[in-house]
């Protein structure tokens, strides 16, 4: 929803590869998002209104007097409602693509507006399934009550919205295999196109000069840092592994850290850097890249940026789900808290390791997931629906 220029995070930079790719390929695009700042100058159409703002105290009275999934209104905007409509009326639209399930409550506006133009919802996650895995994550700490209750009040109320959002659309594309097969019980004709995250490789190439990490070996994590699965994963690494990782400091690479981070910068062997401009100095720098993610489904494009910068990857089994099973050979899978930290000191003393497995990733992450291969597959179902 929030203006991908510069694709900072996850979801920024999906929609930025998307849109610049159909560019490339000759496509018109425009562009209607949220942004709280001027957006810079670029060179095609882009709309922009000030992102709403929600109360927690409208957010709990959601919950607790209403059956409506909390993301379905959390950016809900008339003035935005209308800025739809507006467009729609004026020009005539091929596709109207909504970008994941924050923005899909804008569908029925276009559904209802007179339009020719087919509607895509491309998802991010299978999100009522992800409510389910952080839930049967958080109700193990009692800590994490709270946010667990929310969870499960959450998976049905958006099981259903998604649903309703699912069988609304024209074409419903996941990012993986994994979240086509949760999505397609929604469809009549069981048909969910698979377009997965991808970058645009050269990107990962350029010069954006160099820097030394602390540590005498360094180990790195990059991610939005006010996401659970990112915050959870972070929590568990430093707790349960990095402990018995000697003489390795942890560097976690990404915009907003959560409070329940805030420990973490206590710790001699840990650094959190907040925003930063790019990731590529810090990916670059690593000895070795780590992905313990305990939930969260999709693609991981945090994956496929240290792939595309010859990174050596250890990563959990949830991490890695959604990847090519070609790629698994690029990275260290382990899953527990022994075999992760086994896995991270081998590849430290093992330095020809590390550079087979880098030259790997580069190449698969080239070869699969750069947008140039994906975007023709983009327009492929744009045309079917199209006739």
């Amino acid at each position: 929803m929030s203006l991908p220029y510069p694709p900072a995070s996850g979801g920024a930079i999906r929609v930025h590869g998307i849109v610049e790719g159909l560019k490339q390929a000759g496509h018109e695009v425009h562009l209607l998002c949220f942004a709280d700042d001027t957006p810079p100058s670029l060179n095609f159409p882009v709309y922009t209104l000030p992102t709403p703002q929600r109360s927690k105290w409208q957010r709990l009275k959601n919950l607790i007097f209403t059956q409506q999934a909390d993301i379905a209104g959390r950016f809900y905007d008339d003035a935005f409602a209308n800025k739809l409509r507006e467009l729609i009326t004026q020009y005539p639209y091929d596709i109207i693509q909504f970008e994941g399930i924050e923005s899909i409550c804008y569908q029925p506006v276009a559904a209802n507006t007179k339009t020719t133009a087919k509607l895509v919802f491309d998802t991010f996650n299978a999100e009522y399934d992800l409510q389910r895995v952080i839930f049967q994550i958080d109700r193990k700490n009692i800590k994490r009550l709270p946010a667990a209750i929310y969870s499960y009040l959450q998976i049905g109320r958006i099981k259903r919205y998604e649903g309703m959002m699912c069988r609304m659309a024209d074409a419903v594309i996941a990012v993986s295999d994994e979240d086509a097969a949760l999505l397609r019980h929604f469809r009549d004709d069981q048909t969910v196109h698979v377009i997965p995250n991808g970058i645009q490789v050269a990107r990962y190439t350029i010069d954006v000069g160099k820097i030394t990490l602390p540590g005498k070996h360094n180990i790195v994590f990059t991610g939005k840092m006010d996401y659970r699965p990112n915050v959870d994963a972070m929590i568990w690494f430093a707790e349960a592994i990095l402990p018995h990782l000697p003489d390795v400091h942890l560097t976690i690479v990404g915009q907003q850290p959560h409070a329940r981070l805030a420990h973490l910068n206590t710790l001699p062997n840990v650094t959190l850097t907040g925003w930063v401009d790019s990731v590529l100095p810090y990916l670059r720098a690593a000895d070795v890249y780590i992905a313990p993610l305990r939930m969260g489904s999709g693609t991981r494009l945090k994956l496929l940026e240290a792939m595309a910068c010859g990174c050596a990857i250890v990563a959990t089994s949830i991490a890695s789900s959604g990847l090519h099973p070609n790629t698994h050979t690029a990275m260290w899978i382990a899953d527990d808290a022994q075999s992760f930290a086994e896995a991270v000191i081998t590849l430290l003393n093992d330095p020809q390791k590390r550079a087979e497995m880098g030259e790997i990733a580069k190449k698969q992450v080239q070869e699969t997931y750069d947008w140039s291969v994906l975007i023709p597959r983009l327009l492929a179902i744009y045309d079917t629906l199209r006739g």
